[in-house]
């Protein structure tokens, strides 16, 4: 093929070159004769101002150092450790020490400066955090107090083990209710809180454990399979059920169904229309049209992010008052209730590895762990290109998991770094990770002297909270840019938008996943292939369906494959290309007998195994017993490596059917 590298065969200045009882077809370009089809009796080659170039296999490697390779690019693509080559001894401690602890690389350089920044980003997180973490902790079954627990544990870990600047640690509204759901199906929290407690500390623990191997082996590349359709439907569905789930707070409705999807949580809604309060009502819709004021202000003028950010624990202090001076727990309007002071007690007594919950364990840990590490991971990365700097994905999945494991261990459940926290974070002015540590110890003088102040917080107003940081998840601008890319891809965000609010947060996850694999499997599958023409006046061969102005050359079939050859595919490409033959040699006509079939093995085909060998061989003896002859086109080094092996046991490929 012309276009691709220059020429099929031989080249000779205006000439023409001829082999033995075979007709030489001269294709003219616009500055010189090209003779395809015609082989040269030597090797492959082409011969371009008497300068002879031959297909060229790779340079001959050990199978250890091919498998070396293959690790490495696999494991190590970003080669952590290039800085340490050539540096002395003490130099690579110093750096391994600061890979390890990222915090070692800006706390020596730390400045007043910095600090005043972080002080006042801290501070707005925290007035964000307090609120968030009653709030979440509620949405996971879970005592309150826990929630403010992994607003104070994690963060201080995680200002040592992270990487980004910008993200702001704690619980997140996804995975606890993620964790909720699937630990509610097994035991009661309100029946037996203390083992529901349990289950939650050890589901955190193997979220940890996961997270923390997926960095440690460099496996980041599996949270791949979430992919950015699948995660806009599923953020979007649990949103919606997420606020479903306050409609018991909102109406103050007392008997509410234990399930997740829309249907039943609708029914259940209608079913105790009796138990409906006009005065949690009324205070929900009032703080709610508050909640959702203050953030359309923030996002219409960015300058006035502090409203939205302040406006959780305003209306908590606000609410609290209204509760206290008019009695209005007597009223219908529930209430938080006491909550003790003090700081995070030790939980790893409480780790349950009981054999009887094992399973629920590991499997919840499994789904909170990745779906809350892919959010991390994502937020971190968004804000780090915001401000021009590099966030390791592997270090991050390590320090969330550490974070996590130690956060399991200190009465913590599962957190991340969510992405509203975050933004408020960055609109705040943060310049390290010392906002996080301010943070933390915000929460932990709350923890220590405040916690009385919260006894008359409505839980109507943490579900109006929990509504309004969740609504931003529904994005509909990227739903419809997915819709306008990619119809398939619309699909997969679709079903997992659906299987979330019909069917339950994990199953809906899986069927997205299960699509978005099944997707890639198709492509791999049933890879594309196309008929090149050539784009007249020119040495360039492109498709044919794809360029209009392309033609085919007369008794040539040109041919393409988009993708590796291998015992996936080598049957349809198989019965494909032999029904392109088929289709040409039946056509009658002389003139464009077909006679010359072209495979191009350029860079779109990058390997082969052992069936793709086997397909161009038996590709080769079909084509012969028709009488045609088949060339192989620029083959990559793998492939050309492959197509020697092959010629070394039987000669397949002679190299008068091998061109650059």
């Amino acid at each position: 093929m012309v276009g691709m590298s220059g020429a099929y065969g031989g080249h000779s200045n205006g000439g023409e070159s001829r082999a033995p009882n075979k007709e030489a077809v001269v294709v003219r370009a616009p500055k010189e004769a090209v003779v395809v089809g015609a082989p040269p009796p030597g090797p492959p080659e082409m011969e371009m101002a008497g300068v002879v170039h031959k297909v060229a296999a790779q340079p001959a490697q050990s199978t250890a150092s091919k498998m070396k390779g293959k690790v490495k690019e696999t494991f190590f693509p970003d080669d952590p450790f290039r800085s340490f080559k050539g540096q002395p001894l003490r130099a690579q401690w110093v750096m391994a020490a600061r890979y390890l602890f990222p915090v070692l690389e800006w706390l020596p350089g730390y400045s007043l400066s910095l600090f005043k920044s972080d002080l006042v980003a801290g501070l707005t997180i925290a007035s964000l955090a307090i609120p968030q973490g009653i709030s979440y902790a509620k949405l996971a079954n879970l005592p309150p107090i826990i929630g403010l627990y992994s607003s104070f544990v994690p963060p201080l870990v995680y200002a040592v083990l992270g990487s980004s600047r910008d993200l702001a640690v704690g619980p997140v509204s996804i995975a606890s209710l993620i964790m909720g759901s699937m630990l509610r199906q097994a035991v009661s929290p309100s029946a037996e809180p203390m083992l529901f407690l349990q289950l939650a500390f050890t589901s955190t623990f193997f979220a940890g454990l996961v997270q923390a191997s997926l960095g440690i082996l460099r496996l980041g590349f599996i949270i791949d399979f979430l992919s950015k359709a699948t995660l806009v439907g599923f953020m979007a569905g649990a949103a919606i059920i997420v606020s479903l789930q306050q409609l018991k707070a909102l109406l103050g409705i007392v008997h509410f169904t234990t399930q997740m999807g829309i249907v039943p949580v609708m029914a259940s809604v209608f079913q105790h229309t009796n138990e409906w309060s006009w005065q949690t009502i009324l205070m929900g819709a009032c703080f709610l049209v508050l909640l959702l004021t203050a953030r359309h202000v923030s996002i219409r003028w960015p300058r006035f992010f502090w409203i939205s950010a302040c406006a959780p624990l305003a209306s908590v202090i606000v609410s609290t008052l209204l509760v206290f001076l008019f009695k209005a727990q007597n009223h219908g309007i529930s209430i938080i209730g006491s909550l003790k002071c003090g700081l995070n007690r030790p939980s790893w007594d409480k780790l349950l590895f009981d054999p009887t919950y094992l399973g629920l364990t590991m499997k919840t840990g499994l789904v909170t762990g990745i779906i809350s590490l892919t959010e991390g991971v994502a937020v971190g990365r968004t804000f780090a290109s915001l401000k021009d700097y590099q966030v390791d994905g592997n270090k991050e999945m390590m320090a969330i998991g550490l974070m996590n494991i130690v956060g399991s261990c200190t009465s913590c459940y599962v957190t991340t770094g969510a992405f509203s926290r975050s933004a408020v974070n960055h609109n705040a002015g943060c310049k390290t990770a010392m906002s996080n540590v301010v943070m933390a110890l915000t929460v932990m003088v709350t923890l220590l002297f405040l916690m009385p102040l919260f006894v008359y917080t409505p839980n109507v107003v943490l579900g109006a909270i929990i509504i309004a940081a969740v609504i931003g998840l529904i994005d509909l601008p990227a739903a419809y840019n997915i819709w306008k890319m990619d119809k398939m891809d619309f699909l997969v965000c679709l079903c997992a938008f659906a299987g979330v609010i019909f069917i339950s947060v994990q199953e809906g996850l899986a069927i997205a996943v299960g699509i978005s694999i099944f997707r890639v499997l198709m492509q791999i599958t049933r890879p594309r292939m196309m008929i090149q023409g050539n784009i007249k006046g020119t040495d360039i061969y492109r498709n044919l369906h794809q360029y209009k102005e392309a033609q085919r050359v007369p008794g040539f079939l040109i041919l393409t494959v988009e993708a590796p050859i291998n015992f996936a595919n080598t049957n349809y490409l198989n019965e494909r290309t032999k029904r392109w033959i088929e289709d040409e040699s039946s056509s009658g006509n002389k003139q464009t007998e077909l006679r010359v079939v072209i495979l191009d093995l350029s860079a779109a085909v990058p390997a082969i195994d052992t069936s793709g060998i086997a397909f161009l061989i038996d590709l080769k003896k079909s084509t012969e017993k028709h009488g045609l002859e088949l060339v192989l086109v620029n083959p990559t080094g793998e492939v050309m490596e492959k197509i020697q092996r092959a010629n070394d046991a039987h000669d397949h490929f002679r190299p008068d059917c091998l061109y650059l």
